[in-house]
């Protein structure tokens, strides 16, 4: 009841999802977001509203943030995260200047510092400033890292808690806010963001162009997004599009021809689809990740663009969290498993909903290599590998919390698990969500009091246990047993040439090339790189992973397509293993990785950057 109370007196209880205006809160312990200084009991942030101006010659955002605040009876301040912003002022809704106090900076987890402002009764703040030096969520691309490179471009990468570098707001995935924006650019130039958007084409204002955005629904603050380009836009359905520069456009269109396909089969699984419009941004190379699922408007990596359309599971994936980890979100990033583990679960749905089962058990048993991986390398550290408390985005919390559902389906069926879930992101939604409320969740809505149902299920070992429970689910693909047969033909001495690959997907290459014996000499590195001309393929999943084998054996032939391949591509998963393998290579390899590391790190993202960095230093594998 006092918990209850807590909340009415926030005014954070409401009627139906239907009214919601203001998200709730949570207040167990394991909702607390260590990385942030936000003290959402006390006082928290409920809307934001953004009027920037894009700088690119300074590269900095400048403007104001009008910030709504919900606060307790009595409280007397209220705490936002910084990352760095250069605040001039903060006043009141009445233009009154308010009191602030900027605390010492925390380096751990990149917490930046706090700014403790002074209400005196305001229930809004406005917020004068401008953007952090070298702000970690913002990369400003110059022309020449772009795909047109006639133009320069901004975008920003806000998960897990960058965004405080450039908007001054309560940067916690625990407490959502509504927003709105109005982004001045240069002439010429277009802004897009993870909103409704009023108008394509954006004003005429003094000094350039004027876009304005509207987010009616309480997101977490990592999901504002901005990118700031030449963009064009070309519709791929009614209610899905494309946004990329100009001369990726065609590309682009041809390989999300099946978009339109995915967002129908994802609403027949577990509901309507609560956004609106479902557009992609196609980004340059230097987008750090595969994709980010802003709401609206999913950010994308153009190494997804392989010309057999074979990648499209990343947008299966970045579409499903527009369920999991955008309507129903982890509070903190000690659940991250719980946006990552039913997005990867919700993706294979997707995939087998509109390619067929065969597809989807091929992404299938590729998680569980990646699991068993995941596992292995974390022998000497295996309290990692617990679902709540991982490390935050690491890959267990895809693939080992993708099989805790594979596993319930085995257990109780997918009817009933298609049924609970559907519910589950109804009861959920727009709120954020911890593993023991997921628990209780389980508990009330599937397992239902049924003893030998909850013996089996095993729900405490998956979500806090170490390792794998003994039910774990492998899923086992026909098409892959084939592709295995090849690999072992080769490691017994079959030449290239002889194993019959013509209609492999590039699912199946990965498989072939990650079970190749990890010693290969010269001569079969040879046979392979003149039979299947991997050095120089245009498919950057397959280039990588043959790479990896490469460099591994000291592979010199290889040296010229792994330099075009870390200067052309900043794709995180796909550059940090390369100089993580590089330097374990002592001699041969640390001298490679510091001569091409020094001509690419001014193309990579902060948060790649701050990532090898580390590496570099340490020579040895980064966390």
């Amino acid at each position: 009841m006092r918990i209850l109370k807590i909340l009415i007196v926030l005014g954070l209880v409401l009627a139906s999802p239907a009214a919601a205006v203001v998200a709730p809160i949570l207040l167990t312990p394991e909702a607390i977001d260590t990385a942030s200084f936000a003290k959402p009991r006390i006082a928290r942030v409920t809307h934001v509203d953004l009027d920037l101006t894009v700088d690119f010659t300074t590269k900095r955002l400048r403007g104001t943030a009008t910030l709504d605040v919900l606060a307790a009876p009595g409280a007397r301040t209220i705490v936002l995260d910084s990352g760095g912003l250069e605040i001039a002022r903060i006043t009141d809704g009445k233009g009154r200047a308010l009191p602030f106090v900027v605390g010492a900076t925390v380096t751990a987890d990149d917490k930046g510092f706090p700014v403790t402002v002074t209400l005196n009764g305001a229930k809004q703040l406005r917020v004068d400033y401008t953007s952090a030096k070298n702000a970690s969520a913002l990369q400003w691309l110059d022309p020449a890292l772009t795909a047109g490179k006639a133009h320069p471009l901004l975008f920003s990468q806000g998960e897990p808690n960058a965004n405080r570098s450039w908007i001054p707001t309560q940067d916690s995935p625990g407490i959502r806010q509504t927003w709105d924006a109005r982004i001045t650019v240069p002439t010429g130039m277009t802004a897009v963001m993870s909103a409704e958007m009023a108008d394509r084409a954006g004003v005429a204002v003094p000094g350039g162009r004027q876009f304005t955005f509207h987010e009616p629904n309480p997101v977490p603050p990592y999901l504002i997004a901005l990118g700031v380009g030449n963009l064009v836009h070309r519709d791929l359905g009614k209610r899905t599009g494309v946004w990329t520069e100009p001369a990726m456009v065609d590309r682009a269109a041809a390989e999300l021809v099946d978009i339109g396909k995915l967002v129908d089969a994802a609403e027949g699984l577990y509901g309507p689809y609560r956004w609106g419009r479902y557009d992609v941004l196609v980004l340059p190379p230097s987008f750090p990740f595969g994709g980010m699922e802003n709401p609206r408007l999913t950010f994308l990596t153009p190494t997804f663009i392989t010309g057999d359309r074979s990648q499209i599971s990343l947008v299966a994936h970045e579409l499903a969290h527009s369920w999991s980890g955008n309507l129903v979100t982890n509070a903190t990033w000690s659940d991250s498993w719980l946006n990552e583990g039913f997005t990867t679960y919700f993706e294979n749905r997707i995939m087998e909903a509109v390619f067929g089962r065969a597809r989807a058990e091929v992404e299938a048993d590729l998680y569980w290599d990646e699991l068993q991986k995941g596992i292995a390398d974390a022998a000497k550290d295996p309290s990692v590998t617990r679902l709540h408390g991982a490390p935050f985005a690491s890959t267990l919390d895809y693939v080992k919390g993708s099989d805790f559902l594979f596993t319930l389906e085995k257990e109780v069926g997918r009817p009933r698990l298609d049924a609970w879930l559907r519910g589950y992101f109804d009861r959920h939604a727009f709120q954020p969500q911890t593993t023991a409320g997921l628990l209780v969740d389980l508990r009330a809505n599937l397992v239902k009091g049924d003893a030998a149902l909850e013996k089996r299920l095993d729900l405490d070992a998956w979500a806090y246990a170490p390792g794998l429970p003994a039910n774990a689910v492998h899923i086992v693909s026909p098409r892959l047993e084939a592709v295995d047969a090849a690999s072992t033909a080769f490691a017994g001495g079959a030449v290239a040439g002889s194993l019959k690959t013509a209609e492999w997907s590039t699912q199946e290459w990965l498989r072939f090339l990650q079970r190749l014996p990890r010693q290969e000499s010269k001569s079969r590195l040879d046979d392979l790189d003149g039979t299947f001309k991997l050095s120089a393929s245009h498919n950057a999943e397959i280039r990588f992973a043959w790479l990896m084998l490469a460099v591994g054996n000291r592979y010199d032939a290889a040296l010229p397509a792994l330099e075009d391949h870390l200067t052309s591509i900043g794709r995180w998963k796909m550059v940090a293993p390369l100089y993580r393998a590089l330097n374990a290579q002592g001699a041969w390899g640390q001298p490679v990785a510091t001569r091409i590391y020094a001509r690419a790190r001014s193309s990579y993202h902060p948060f790649v950057v701050a990532s090898v960095d580390r590496l570099m230093a340490s020579k040895t594998p980064s966390s």
